[in-house]
This record gives C-alpha cells, sequence and structure tokens, in this order.
C-alpha cells in the first residue's frame, strides 16, 4: 500500500512539474509576457526579480573586503566617475536624472535615497558586476578597483551631501542633466 502511494505521488508531482514547464514555455514562445518598458512589470514579477537582486548582491558580497580607508584621491575619482557614467539614471544632489532614465523599467533608484540600504561592499559589487537586464552595466571591465572603492563611498556619502557638496565632489549640481 505504500509503495502505491509513493508511486502515485511520483506520477503526481512529475504532471505537475510538466504542465509548469508547458505553462512557462508557452508563455516565453507565445510572446504573451509583455517585454515593453513602458509597462510595469506584475507585482509578483517585481517582488521575485527584487527579492533574487538583493539575495544574489548579499550572497556575492560576503567575500568582499572592504579597504580600511579611502583616500581622498579616490573619492575624487569616484565622484568624477559618478558624474560621467552614474548621474545620468541615479541622479545626485541638487541633481535630477536625465529624462531618458526615467522610461528605464525597472527605474533606476535615486541614490540619494537608496544608498543607506546597502552596505559598501554590496555597493561596490554593484558597481563592479553592473545587474543584468537592468541597464546598469559593469564598470569592473573599464574601471581599476581604487575608482571602484571611491565610487562605492562616494555613493554611500551621497545622502548626507548638499547641492552644493556634490558639485564641488564632481557633480554638476544643476536642476536638469542634459541627455
Amino acid at each position: 500500500m505504500r509503495g502505491k502511494f509513493w508511486t502515485a505521488a511520483g506520477v503526481g508531482a512529475l504532471a505537475v512539474i510538466a504542465i509548469a514547464a508547458v505553462v512557462a514555455l508557452s508563455v516565453v514562445y507565445s510572446g504573451a509576457y509583455n517585454v515593453a518598458a513602458t509597462e510595469q512589470h506584475a507585482s509578483f514579477t517585481r517582488w521575485a526579480f527584487a527579492t533574487t537582486f538583493r539575495n544574489s548582491v548579499e550572497t556575492r558580497t560576503e567575500e568582499v573586503l572592504v579597504p580600511e580607508a579611502i583616500s581622498a584621491e579616490q573619492l575624487a575619482a569616484g565622484a568624477a566617475a559618478y558624474k560621467a557614467s552614474c548621474q545620468h539614471c541615479h541622479s545626485g544632489p541638487g541633481v535630477e536624472r536625465a529624462e531618458w532614465a526615467s522610461g528605464m523599467r525597472p527605474r533606476p533608484p535615486h541614490l540619494v535615497e537608496a544608498a543607506p540600504e546597502w552596505e559598501i561592499e554590496e555597493i561596490y559589487w554593484l558597481v563592479e558586476n553592473g545587474v543584468k537586464m537592468s541597464g546598469m552595466p559593469a564598470f569592473g571591465p573599464t574601471h581599476d578597483a581604487d575608482t571602484l572603492w571611491g565610487i562605492a563611498a562616494f555613493v554611500k556619502e551621497l545622502p548626507a551631501m548638499t547641492p552644493e557638496t556634490y558639485a564641488e565632489l564632481g557633480g554638476e549640481g544643476h536642476e536638469e542633466q542634459e541627455d
């Protein structure tokens, strides 16, 4: 009797898996899922992406070693790199993101508000590696580790910066950045 139960349970589980695979493949191949950036993801999809994103970053930063100190030169280089490459999408104190970045999905976070949610090693890892299918490029292939740590330290300091301080450290501090 017990053997029949486990056989039936196994067959049932395989049937559920097969049906789920058919449904998933139907969505993939039919084009039913709208990939347009003008449409928000469904709430479940947003939750799944956000949860996967957070857990992936936390897992991959467990081994990242934070430098004991970030030099003034590193911070200045990080500020200049942020202004040149990050400000368009993530804004800064007194500076809005570029108009075109508002059409991105997922929408890039305003780092003045989002930076406190992240540890410096997580910011470093995100800048170094980027984020797949988000528009966030990996800067590790084009920037050295000192500059990446400078960017991470600069981002961590954004919430406390005034527009004037931001402008002094490499940001322009104007109302809207030109495209």
